[in-house]
Protein backbone atom coordinates (compact mmCIF):
# COMPACT_ATOMS: atom_id res chain seq x y z
CA UNK A 1 0.00 0.00 0.00
CA UNK A 2 1.53 3.36 -1.49
CA UNK A 3 2.06 6.01 1.45
CA UNK A 4 0.23 9.28 0.99
CA UNK A 5 0.93 13.02 1.80
CA UNK A 6 -0.77 12.63 4.75
CA UNK A 7 1.11 9.99 6.26
CA UNK A 8 4.44 11.19 4.95
CA UNK A 9 3.40 14.81 6.80
CA UNK A 10 2.25 13.17 10.38
CA UNK A 11 5.65 11.05 9.72
CA UNK A 12 7.67 14.61 9.06
CA UNK A 13 6.26 15.90 12.22
CA UNK A 14 6.53 12.90 14.58
CA UNK A 15 9.73 13.11 13.76
CA UNK A 16 10.45 16.55 14.49
CA UNK A 17 8.80 16.02 17.68
CA UNK A 18 11.15 13.09 18.74
CA UNK A 19 14.26 15.07 17.59
CA UNK A 20 13.30 18.85 19.32
CA UNK A 21 12.61 16.30 22.70
CA UNK A 22 16.23 15.08 22.01
CA UNK A 23 17.88 18.46 21.20
CA UNK A 24 15.75 19.36 24.51
CA UNK A 25 17.35 16.97 26.61
CA UNK A 26 20.78 17.09 25.38
CA UNK A 27 20.93 20.97 26.48
CA UNK A 28 19.77 20.15 30.17
CA UNK A 29 22.50 17.15 29.85
CA UNK A 30 25.65 19.77 28.25
CA UNK A 31 24.72 22.32 30.99
CA UNK A 32 27.50 22.25 32.93
CA UNK A 33 27.40 25.88 34.05
CA UNK A 34 24.35 25.71 36.38
CA UNK A 35 25.69 22.33 37.77
CA UNK A 36 28.87 24.16 38.96
CA UNK A 37 26.79 27.19 39.79
CA UNK A 38 24.95 24.83 42.19
CA UNK A 39 27.80 23.20 44.14
CA UNK A 40 30.27 26.09 43.76
CA UNK A 41 30.38 26.61 47.78
CA UNK A 42 31.64 22.63 48.18
CA UNK A 43 33.92 23.32 45.05
CA UNK A 44 35.38 26.33 46.56
CA UNK A 45 36.34 24.76 50.10
CA UNK A 46 37.86 21.46 48.91
CA UNK A 47 40.13 23.89 46.81
CA UNK A 48 41.09 26.19 49.48
CA UNK A 49 41.58 23.07 51.44
CA UNK A 50 43.67 21.54 49.06
CA UNK A 51 46.09 24.15 48.68
CA UNK A 52 46.52 24.43 52.34
CA UNK A 53 47.88 21.33 52.39
CA UNK A 54 49.82 21.14 49.81
CA UNK A 55 51.64 24.41 50.61
CA UNK A 56 52.21 22.72 54.17
CA UNK A 57 49.89 24.66 55.96
CA UNK A 58 49.16 21.66 58.22
CA UNK A 59 52.40 21.23 59.13
CA UNK A 60 53.31 24.85 59.55
CA UNK A 61 49.95 25.61 62.18
CA UNK A 62 50.78 21.98 64.70
CA UNK A 63 54.14 23.39 64.62
CA UNK A 64 52.90 26.45 65.41
CA UNK A 65 50.51 25.56 67.98
CA UNK A 66 53.10 23.12 69.65
CA UNK A 67 55.34 25.87 69.91
CA UNK A 68 53.39 27.64 72.12
CA UNK A 69 53.33 25.53 75.05
CA UNK A 70 56.87 25.40 74.91
CA UNK A 71 57.80 28.96 75.11
CA UNK A 72 59.74 29.93 78.55
CA UNK A 73 63.18 29.68 79.53
CA UNK A 74 64.64 26.31 79.46
CA UNK A 75 66.32 25.14 82.80
CA UNK A 76 67.60 21.85 81.39
CA UNK A 77 67.87 19.93 78.65
CA UNK A 78 68.17 16.09 77.77
CA UNK A 79 68.07 15.16 74.27
CA UNK A 80 64.93 16.53 72.87
CA UNK A 81 63.61 16.66 76.34
CA UNK A 82 63.87 20.54 77.75
CA UNK A 83 62.12 21.35 80.99
CA UNK A 84 60.79 24.90 80.40
CA UNK A 85 59.86 27.64 83.04
CA UNK A 86 57.28 29.31 82.20
CA UNK A 87 56.28 31.67 84.93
Amino acid sequence: MPRTTDDVRREIEREREQLASAVDELREAADVTSKLRTKLPALAAGGAATGFVLAGGLGAAMRLLARRGREGETKAQAGRFRLVDRG
